[in-house]
């Protein structure tokens, strides 16, 4: 996959106008498919994020023995199988470039007594899936082969007869408590995921959308208590997949530093969870409106206008990591072109993304001309108003990392260049030519 190096520079642009929708959301894409192959009955789904992670795993639920056909434009079918009742895939599952899929995955299968390999690009070999397998592996599935550091490809015999845990994360990580729940399916009685900080809810809120009976209840200041209860017949049910707010980042934020700018982003979820890249650009100054507020597929939706002006720096708290983790490398561009420092804080799940996202950024914004430093786990930049420009940004084929850097080469002083912009198609396929289309400048 992505065997072909596609390197791209992006230019200072005039000001970005349109309206456009960014594809849909990851998380809600993924989730539809792996729960409606569990699942009794036909699911439909609409709005289907179509890049490369989506695709990678409906064929993985295709070799579990679901039915997964695309019926039309970011339209799919999933026929499911029932709880527990995946079959031994004849091949290792290839997940790609999917860490979501993969882990949640892992779950998946967990609660199903048979064995599967599960694998990935070379990017995702290097991810550690240890941290999913050890609460899988106290619900009675085994893992008989794995590689040094806990990566894959991994072999796992999953449960015959799958045990319902009391599970506390050692960290916020929505994938580890997803993959908990979904194995906690297959098993009777009740599975219980304790989170100190809350991660984004898409799990809990689907499976009730398939049936699932599900509590939820706060602890303390940020922590959730979910229990599940195990061993419901999940029901087909159809799915609206909204637009991804962490893709509507990157136009949001080269929007917000290309003078003269003024765009709308269609469809964008706002699931409290999700939103805490918006909630800190407004803290920075940035013009964000939300339009025609409503509900598609049991989230909140809005369309947003976004207007370029001026962003001051910002000290963004570590609590607020989880409902925005994956959108630091871009947010950091927005703080090179405030003024002032912005101080990011708990960045330590960056460290364990496609790549190490924090060193990466670091890399990306020196590279450039930008003040930048690492401290502990938090990431300090030190916004001048402007950027310079005119670095080669190493991408190590992470798609986040290639669009924060060709959103910030829209308004810095001399090109940006990506290695490798081919990864980018793992989230946000189409991204060049829709920036495009706003009238960014692209070769």
């Amino acid at each position: 996959m992505n065997a072909t190096v596609s390197p791209l520079t992006a230019r200072r642009s005039g000001a970005l106008q349109g309206r456009v929708r960014v594809p849909g959301d990851k998380s809600i894409s993924l989730r539809s498919l792996i729960l409606g192959a569990l699942a009794v009955g036909e699911t439909r789904i609409t709005g289907m994020l179509e890049g490369e992670d989506a695709v990678s795993t409906a064929k993985a639920m295709a070799a579990l023995g679901a039915t997964v056909e695309r019926t039309g434009e970011r339209a799919w079918r999933v026929l499911g199988v029932g709880v527990g009742g995946f079959a031994a895939p004849r091949a290792p599952l290839d997940f790609g470039n999917s860490g979501t899929g993969c882990r949640l995955g892992m779950g998946a299968v967990a609660g199903c007594p048979i064995k599967a390999t599960f694998d990935g690009d070379a990017s995702l070999r290097t991810r550690p899936m240890r941290r999913i397998l050890d609460p899988l592996e106290k619900m009675g599935a085994r893992t008989l082969e794995i590689q040094d550091g806990g990566r894959l490809p991994v072999v796992m015999q999953g449960a015959t007869d799958p045990i319902p845990i009391e599970y506390e994360a050692p960290v916020p990580s929505a994938q580890l408590k997803s993959a908990v729940l979904l194995a906690g399916l297959a098993a009777p009685g009740t599975t219980t995921v304790i989170e100190k900080e809350a991660t984004r809810d898409h799990t809990e809120k689907m499976l009730k959308h398939f049936g699932a009976k599900l509590h939820v209840t706060h602890l303390g200041d940020h922590g959730r208590k979910i229990v599940l209860e195990g061993q419901p017949e999940l029901e087909a049910a159809p799915v609206i997949v909204p637009a991804d707010p962490s893709s509507a980042a990157f136009p949001m934020i080269a929007a917000l530093i290309v003078p003269g700018s003024d765009i709308t982003l269609e469809g964008v979820m706002l699931n409290p969870l999700r939103t805490g890249l918006f909630k800190t650009l407004k803290e920075m100054g940035a013009s964000i409106e939300a339009l025609e507020q409503r509900n598609e597929g049991g989230e909140d939706v809005a369309d947003l206008r976004v207007r370029a002006g001026a962003l001051k720096g910002v000290d963004v708290p570590a609590d607020r990591a989880p409902s925005m983790i994956d959108e630091y490398p871009v947010l950091a561009i927005a703080a090179s072109f405030a003024e002032g420092v912005t101080r990011m804080r708990g960045l330590k799940e960056l460290r364990v993304k496609e790549s190490d996202r924090l060193e990466a950024t670091a890399a990306m914004l020196r590279n450039n001309g930008i003040e930048v430093e690492i401290e502990g786990d938090d990431l300090i930049v030190h916004g001048k108003g402007r950027a310079p420009g005119g670095g080669l940004v190493a991408t190590h084929m992470d798609h986040r990392i290639a669009m924060s850097a060709l959103a910030m080469g829209l308004a810095t002083d001399q090109p940006v260049t990506v290695d490798d912009a081919a990864f980018i198609a793992t989230s946000f396929p189409g991204f060049a030519d829709l920036m495009r289309g706003l009238g960014a400048d692209y070769a």
